[in-house]
């Protein structure tokens, strides 16, 4: 197994409760042909989650985010995937907590926006 494979692997088995929820809401969105991928590797970039047929990406920032240095990295990753055709949405893992369905009303929403792409996998 590759060392990409295995650290995808490693941050799929930690996520929190809240990523848990969201994992399971966004799996129901399969039967309308919205495929989500966790921790998916993309372009030496680890995503949260990713759906490549709908182009829309989601990332979770955790309490954290501003104090480690990870806004900048983020940054620049998002530039990446813009530039690549992706739509990024950012939440926080609080917002998670509070209300998950107000997050999901986002999500549907952007990928009402999004395009379909015929390549579901990558």
């Amino acid at each position: 197994m590759g060392e990409i494979t295995r650290r995808s692997r490693d941050l799929r088995r930690n996520l929190t409760n809240a990523e848990v929820r969201l994992w399971s809401r966004l799996k129901k969105l399969r039967s309308s042909g919205c495929h989500f991928r966790r921790q998916a590797p993309f372009r030496g970039y680890y995503l949260d989650f990713v759906s490549f047929n709908r182009r829309l990406v989601i990332e979770l920032d955790g309490w954290r985010h501003t104090e480690d240095g990870q806004r900048a990295h983020d940054e620049i990753r998002d530039a990446v995937l813009r530039r690549e055709g992706f739509r990024v949405l950012r939440f926080h893992n609080s917002s998670l907590d509070r209300d998950l369905d107000e997050v999901m009303i986002a999500i549907h929403a952007a990928l009402a926006d999004s395009p379909t792409r015929l390549s579901a996998s990558r």
